[in-house]
């Protein structure tokens, strides 16, 4: 819980987010999204990482929010791409474009509305609720002032109120009611004291965050060729990470939920802080958010000439290992039999690219967390946004009919690869010409680099663009079912569809 200490005493009229204007440009709204706001600043802090963990997890132990993760979220085996999301849906709305923030609420509303059934308990959860949203909202301010506060800045009285002030504006720019959020800042610690207290819970969602997410994480695209060192990597820095946020959660709570307390973590918790603080000190450049999240989400077969370093580094890192071996005494051991390295089992299929949830099953949140990563990398408004939705479900519907032999409405790994369809019926081919037509911006019936590089992040490959220079709507939609059906690797599809 936070002390009165860590509070303001007063807090002036005029916090309610209504006060604040609609986006229309007037001087008080100028003030509180764009490059002068606070939110800004903290943005490309790297405390504040630390901060967006922990506001997760707070997030996460609120019944509605931990079972819609569970039942929908992407969190477990894609998390590289839900954090990349994540940020640059929160740059879209309290950047200084109107319109964007228009569009990207719209958006958001509009997935938010999918998102809705009962948890284990038979208790409804709806990701439209206003008062969940606000607590979404609520977590995020309260961790960004706790991490000023652990990392020995806390912030001033004003600075508080400004930054409580932007986040009541991000509310109101979703649309839901101002009163949900506390209209001053006085009113919002016994709000926050009173949700800690009487409605977060030690849900399934938070301990898969707390110790399953940062002991399994998995390597960020940049890093997959380099397996031992990211489990080496993984191994120190996973429990940290866990065992400081747990620190820094509220003590009510932890003690509610059972959660432990080990001795010298606060110290830690707190060193972590302040040396996260530090870095504000180095070139603003090398802390960028966006700068350092391309990096870690860069494509090893991507274009970008990072890229390009990191298979030169990798590729001498592989010489001298194969240097090593031929020079050091090894046990003979078999070879291992050839394999063709552009297919994966249907297994690995089934895993990588299908059970986008990772719960071990296919049903409709993996179709619809495809459909939801495609509409967010093109930015579709509302109409092609629902076409290719429809066409998801469509497909849903056909995998279901043909591969769940028990009945239960979903389908298992062992009913796919029992199975091993083939997969290209109706519905998938029109998934893909749906695709290609939401691509397809212009309407000129063919794909050009830019529309190619909005949904793979990457320029041409030597193999797509034809002689013209451009991506064709028939072969497309044929690399689109050769990667669906015949589960090949090295396809653009890859790492839009399977990586982390």
């Amino acid at each position: 819980m936070t002390t009165p200490d860590d509070r303001p005493s007063t807090t002036p009229p005029g916090a309610d987010a209504a006060d604040h204007g609609s986006g229309n440009g007037d001087a008080g709204e100028e003030s509180l999204f764009g490059p002068g706001s606070q939110f800004h600043g903290f943005f490309n802090d790297p405390r504040w990482a630390l901060a967006v963990i922990r506001a997760t997890v707070l997030e996460a132990a609120h019944p509605q929010v931990g079972a819609a993760l569970i039942d929908n979220s992407t969190f477990v085996t894609h998390p590289w791409r839900r954090l990349r999301n994540t940020l640059t849906s929160l740059q879209r709305m309290f950047g200084a474009d109107d319109h964007t923030r228009q569009r990207e609420a719209a958006r958001l509303n509009r997935m938010h509305a999918r998102l809705h059934g009962t948890d284990p308990q038979d208790r409804p959860y709806d990701a439209m609720d206003p008062e969940v949203r606000a607590w979404v909202v609520a977590t995020l301010f309260e961790s960004t002032v706790t991490m000023c506060r652990l990392s020995g800045q806390p912030l001033e009285q004003k600075t508080m109120e400004r930054l409580y002030a932007e986040f009541q504006a991000f509310q109101a720019a979703l649309g839901d009611p101002a009163h949900h959020l506390p209209r001053t800042l006085d009113e919002f610690w016994p709000y926050y004291d009173r949700v800690v207290a009487e409605e977060l819970e030690n849900t399934e969602a938070m301990r898969i965050i707390l110790y399953k997410l940062f002991d399994h994480l998995p390597a960020p695209p940049l890093l997959n060729g380099f397996p031992a060192l990211w489990a080496t990597g993984r191994a120190v820095a996973g429990p940290v990470v866990g065992a400081i946020t747990v620190a820094s959660l509220p003590e009510p709570f932890r003690r509610r939920a059972g959660l432990p307390e080990i001795a010298g973590v606060q110290t830690l918790m707190q060193g972590v802080y302040l040396a996260a603080g530090l870095t504000r000190f180095l070139p603003e450049g090398w802390i960028k958010a966006d700068n350092i999240l391309d990096l870690l989400t860069l494509s090893p077969d991507g274009d970008d000439p990072r890229a390009r370093t990191v298979n030169a580094l990798r590729d001498r890192m592989k010489r001298a290992g194969a240097l090593i071996r031929l020079i050091t005494p090894m046990p003979t051991e078999p070879e291992p039999a050839p394999a063709d390295e552009t297919r994966r089992g249907a297994r690995t299929f089934f895993a990588e690219v299908l059970d986008q949830t990772g719960d071990g099953h296919l049903d409709w949140p993996d179709l619809a967390a495809m459909a939801r990563e495609l509409c967010s990398r093109l930015d579709l408004d509302e109409p092609e946004e629902t076409r290719l939705y429809t066409a998801y479900a469509d497909w849903w519907r056909e995998l279901q009919s043909a591969l769940d032999t028990d009945g239960d409405g979903r389908v298992s790994a062992d009913e796919y690869a029992a199975a091993v369809p083939s997969l290209a019926g109706p519905a998938l081919i029109r998934v893909a010409e749906v695709l290609f037509d939401v691509t397809d911006k212009d309407g000129n019936h063919t794909i050009d680099a830019d529309e190619y590089r909005a949904l793979f992040r990457t320029a041409f490959r030597r193999d797509t663009a034809g002689a013209d220079g451009t991506y064709s709507r028939s072969a497309f939609i044929n690399d689109f079912l050769s990667f669906m059906s015949g589960r090949r690797r090295t396809t653009p599809y890859d790492p839009l569809l399977a990586d982390a």
